[in-house]
């Protein structure tokens, strides 16, 4: 009976799909597969706004898929939806597992947003209005990727390809941001734990690759002032990802916050939304 049920319901779903698919595939507004990389996945999706007078807010937006099936076309739907309202959506693609591992997808978002940040004046984008956003694993990929980017400046100073600074505001959908608490979780749900932590690069990877934890070390006070508003989404029935996660990351940052106002910091404090949808 559930697979009849499965049936009916993929059926229902069909014109949707294919109305969708017709538009990436076919309309003049989708520029795609543009090369931002030297890696076959590393191409963008580009939703360029009908209207073309003057330059638009660019959101960089990375899908999700599990750390496994994500693919720049999951975001047709977004790109089209924000297209006609005068926003360019360009939907970063990245490695996969197992053809790439945590930290070859945090690179490629990275090498992505950099491209968007250098290039999306030639396609009519504001570079001075640009906002990321990611969903599931991709908002887990895009967070990591900012944080990384965060770090590096504090480090490097100048020498980064681009700016944290540049980005205007992080949205995360339904994302994970505490690797060590979705470990069970996700073995549960089928994501086993062996293949988990393959995909993280082991155990011992587990806290570079969770911003959350990373927003609570005190060393990194410095770079995690430097993160844009941060703005979660999460659905309280979502059984991918469970809401809690963005509940916990939340409340980090709100902590963070406050320590880095008691300090008098001079960097642009984080601002935290979340939002519980039935």
């Amino acid at each position: 009976m559930r697979f009849v049920a499965l049936g009916f319901y993929s059926l229902m779903l069909m014109p949707g799909f294919i109305q969708v698919g017709y538009y990436y595939f076919f309309s003049k507004q989708v520029i795609r597969s543009v090369v931002y990389g030297d890696q076959p996945r590393n191409r963008i999706d580009l939703y360029i706004p009908k209207n073309s007078d003057g330059p638009k807010p660019v959101v960089a937006f990375v899908t999700g898929g599990a750390w496994i099936i994500g693919y720049k076309a999951w975001g047709s739907l977004l790109g089209w939806q924000l297209s006609e309202r005068d926003i360019i959506v360009a939907c970063i693609d990245y490695r996969n597992f197992p053809q790439g591992t945590m930290s070859n997808m945090v690179q490629d978002a990275c090498q992505g947003i950099s491209f968007v940040c250098e290039k999306i004046a030639d396609y009519g984008g504001d570079p001075n209005r640009i906002y990321l956003m990611g969903q599931s694993a991709g908002a887990h990929i895009a967070c990591c990727a900012l944080v990384e980017q965060a770090i590096k400046e504090v480090v490097e100073g100048e020498n980064v390809s681009w700016s944290v600074s540049q980005i205007k505001a992080y949205f995360g959908l339904s994302g994970g941001y505490n690797l060590f608490n979705l470990v069970d979780y996700f073995h549960s749900r089928g994501l086993y734990r062996s293949i988990f932590l393959s995909i993280m690069e082991g155990e011992e990877s587990l806290r570079r690759f969770s911003p959350e934890v990373l927003a609570q070390d005190p060393s990194l006070k410095n770079a995690i002032s430097l993160l844009p508003p941060i703005v979660l989404f999460h659905g309280t029935a979502d059984y991918s990802i469970p809401s809690e996660a963005s509940t916990s990351f939340a409340e980090t940052l709100k902590g963070v916050e406050s320590g880095l106002r008691q300090l008098h910091t001079k960097a642009r404090p984080t601002q935290i939304c979340f939002f519980r949808i039935q």
